[in-house]
């Protein structure tokens, strides 16, 4: 079976393609996290950020050029299953982030925070 990335780079499957490099496409996820989600996903197939560091490197810079047109962005890439990648796929997300946007990224204290009201809701 076919990859879905490898398949949309192809033009064999849908997607909305917001932008396009030699190397990238930007497309819109299905099921983002909020409107501003963007995946960088390579042209060729290269299984995760630590496969191909030439790859990585190109995916990344066209990232960087997103990520200079927001004035507050995450971005980020997993590598394996234990990471929470789904798709084997080199893709990075590009998230668009404004103040109270409710987000929650597990390394900010903003989890704990939410974890700790949902407790007192329960109780």
């Amino acid at each position: 079976m076919k990859c879905a990335f490898c398949a949309i780079a192809a033009g064999e499957a849908p997607a909305i393609i917001l932008r396009e490099w030699p190397d990238a496409l930007a497309i819109r996820p299905r099921g983002g996290v909020n409107d501003g989600h963007v995946l960088v996903v390579s042209r060729v197939h290269v299984e995760d950020a630590g496969t191909d560091k030439e790859v990585t490197k190109e995916v990344m810079g066209c990232a960087s050029e997103l990520m200079a047109e927001l004035p507050a962005a995450n971005l980020l890439t997993s590598k394996g299953k234990a990471a929470t990648q789904s798709v084997f796929h080199l893709h990075v997300h590009v998230l668009f982030r404004e103040d109270g946007d409710g987000l929650v990224l597990p390394w900010t204290g903003q989890h704990e925070a939410r974890m700790a009201a949902r407790n007192e809701t329960a109780s």
